[in-house]
């Protein structure tokens, strides 16, 4: 096996930069940063332990009591305990690639020599099913998640490769990978089976990308081929267990996206963490195979998505009884679901998007995810999360230290660990720069590093200065996203104003000349306080407005207003102001500005009236959503009442 990942293609697709490439030395992502590395991820390994996670890897003792039961659906989070390792060990892995950590790779060796140990002769690897049921393993597909954990474990291997150079993980997983490739596929002999929750296939195209070993790009592209195929697998599995296929909980096969052929899907449906894993790997594939009906296919998935299903802040999936989607235009607040792994996938699928085809469509999800849905599922202190992050609350919601179902920890600490992959992408002829923020990269266009550095007080100042420093002239394009939500923007190098519409194609102004040591590009993208407003058939929210500035929400909580943000009105005439907070949770802008708020007196104890309740002079101010639930409990809102 080669030792290192395979070179750039040169063509025109873009390639993102290594995250370890990308520093944070101070701004925004570096007080984020820092906390996942120095908090998150060694309170997480103490967390796994406590809860009884790490015990799933005694192979050589019998089984105890289960630490999570079996549920109705016949799952067990238990079952894919194995996960919950490979997503830890992915997040801590990216650290260490900034900073060796001898304890905690201490911590991820010893995971590794339990799973070695407990492995398989014919490379099988799973906890539960060698434990517990080694008889029904690869039984059911549809239900236990087996493929979903190996996959994990795969990127955590990987990651874990790439960061130490330790090969002893990797080799344990491409044995399991071995194993998987000779029981499934199209061949005589094997399953023609594909596991109902997506994961394998993202990360099956990884290893392919680190080895450049065809046969696992096949795999992966198997599996996404196969998914929808009738007669169903997974009927023909659940009659040889002896089940009925009709009395499947989740009635539908659109739960895991089998119900038609990927290409044939034009609508976004079932649990949204699958259809985006799904997507990011549909994606992937037609990165790496110019496949067109897979880009086409993803097209419309894209544009169903973010125009009938997603919410203000990134969130998607508003249902807790499937973990994902109903009907178009069906956004509950108090009761969205929008799991946090669902937006952290959605920034996996629409930044790989923007790989196969510039265009700051699919970076400005990635952008509202980043600030926003995706952030929100971990506090300040980088040790509690949220799993459902609604758009308004009565104080019920409260973060908490560990969840029943702990996906959604490990999943937005990969997340952040890796946020300086989705700052830049390259070919062999330009840089893009998707993201913007306080940090410093190496970036190889061609043959030739540049260093960039961007200095500016992004997402809460509007400036942003990038210092071009290749090692000596070079030329190439330089791809500088203009956020959609941007009205005004501008933009200078070395002083000398850009026309950006002879320049700007698909929301990225690529600049290209002749790039020299010490040149500057100054950006100015205003953001001045906007209010949105929803689709009349979004019926949650006729009559409200929600308040946004660049590319951070904000929402009301009782902490700052005294008051249940519920009973706060605002007028659409008035103005409000944007100030920075130093003292606000490390430093933050919030908003605020007159608004009415509905009094209470003089109801007597009644509960209705002919009378309309007065309306009397208030004040409002409002914080970034990623921000919420760090305070004392109360209500939240972002959806206001406007008149």
């Amino acid at each position: 096996m080669n030792n290192h990942v395979r070179p750039q293609r040169a063509d025109s697709r873009h390639v993102p930069v290594d995250h370890a490439k990308v520093s944070f030395e101070s701004g925004f992502w570096k007080s984020w940063h820092d906390t996942v590395r120095d908090v998150t991820v060694p309170t997480q390994y103490k967390r796994l332990d406590e809860e009884k996670f790490l015990e799933v890897l005694d192979f050589k003792s019998p089984p105890g009591p289960l630490a999570r039961p079996i549920q109705p659906s016949g799952l067990s989070m238990q079952h894919f305990f194995d996960s919950d390792f490979g997503k830890w060990i992915e997040a801590a892995s990216y650290m260490l690639k900034y900073r060796r950590d001898p304890d905690i790779e201490e911590k991820i060796d010893g995971i590794v020599a339990r799973l070695e140990e407990g492995q398989l002769p014919d490379g099988y690897l799973n906890s539960w099913f060698i434990r517990r049921e080694p008889e029904n393993r690869w039984t059911n597909l549809r239900d236990l998640h087996e493929m979903y954990s190996m996959g994990h474990l795969l990127e955590g291997a990987i990651a874990y490769f790439e960061a130490t150079g330790k090969r002893r993980f990797l080799e344990v997983m491409i044995r399991c990978v071995e194993h998987i490739i000779d029981t499934f596929g199209t061949e005589e002999g094997k399953l023609r089976g594909y596991d109902a929750h997506e994961e394998i296939e993202i990360a099956l195209i990884k290893l392919y990308r680190l080895t450049g070993e065809e046969k696992y790009l096949k795999q992966a592209s198997y599996f996404v081929d196969e998914r929808g195929q009738t007669p169903s697998y997974y009927d023909a599995e659940a009659r040889a267990r002896g089940e009925e296929p009709d009395d499947y909980i989740f009635e539908t096969y659109a739960y895991s996206q089998a119900h038609k052929p990927v290409r044939e899907q034009e609508e976004v449906e079932g649990h949204a963490v699958r259809a985006t894993y799904l997507f990011a790997a549909m994606t992937d594939l037609a990165h790496e195979t110019a496949d067109d009906s897979l880009r086409d296919a993803l097209e419309k998935l894209f544009d169903h998505l973010t125009s009938k299903l997603l919410y203000v802040t990134g969130g998607i999936g508003s249902s807790k009884d499937n973990e994902g989607f109903t009907r178009e235009f069906d956004l509950p607040n108090e009761t969205a679901y929008a799991e946090t792994c669902a937006s952290v996938a959605l920034g996996f699928w629409t930044y790989r998007m923007a790989q196969t085809r510039l265009d700051a469509r699919y970076t400005d999800i990635l952008e509202l995810v980043a600030y926003n849905g995706a952030l929100s599922g971990i506090a300040r202190d980088g040790e509690h999360y949220f799993y459902e992050n609604p758009l308004e609350s009565h104080g019920q919601h409260r973060r908490w230290k560990w969840h029943y179902c702990p996906c959604c920890p490990t999943n937005i600490a990969r997340f952040i660990a890796s946020i300086g992959s989705y700052h830049y992408s390259t070919t062999e002829t330009e840089i893009a720069v998707h993201l913007y923020s306080e940090n410093a990269a190496t970036v190889t266009v061609g043959a030739r590093d540049v260093q960039l550095r961007q200095t500016t007080n992004y997402p809460w100042d509007a400036e942003i200065t990038l210092q071009v420093d290749p090692e000596e002239p070079v030329e190439f394009g330089l791809c500088l996203r203009i956020p959609g939500w941007c009205r005004t923007p501008s933009v200078t190098v070395n002083g000398e104003e850009v026309a950006l519409g002879p320049v700007t194609t698909n929301g990225y102004a690529r600049i290209a000349r002749t790039w020299s040591p010490g040149d500057t590009v100054k950006l100015q993208l205003p953001m001045p306080v906007e209010r949105l407003y929803a689709h009349p058939d979004a019926t949650e929210n006729a009559g409200r407005v929600a308040l946004k500035r660049g590319p951070v929400v904000y929402c009301v909580e009782e902490v700052d207003n005294g008051i249940a943000p519920q009973r706060l009105v605002l007028s659409s005439e008035d103005a409000i102001e944007a100030d920075f907070r130093s003292d606000l949770l490390g430093g933050a802008t919030v908003l605020h500005g007159p608004a009415r708020s509905i009094d209470s007196g003089g109801w007597d104890g009644q509960l209705y009236s002919r009378t309309p309740p007065r309306e009397v002079p208030a004040t409002f101010t409002a914080v970034p959503y990623h921000l919420w639930a760090n305070r004392e409990a109360g209500g939240m809102l972002v959806w206001m009442m406007e008149r």
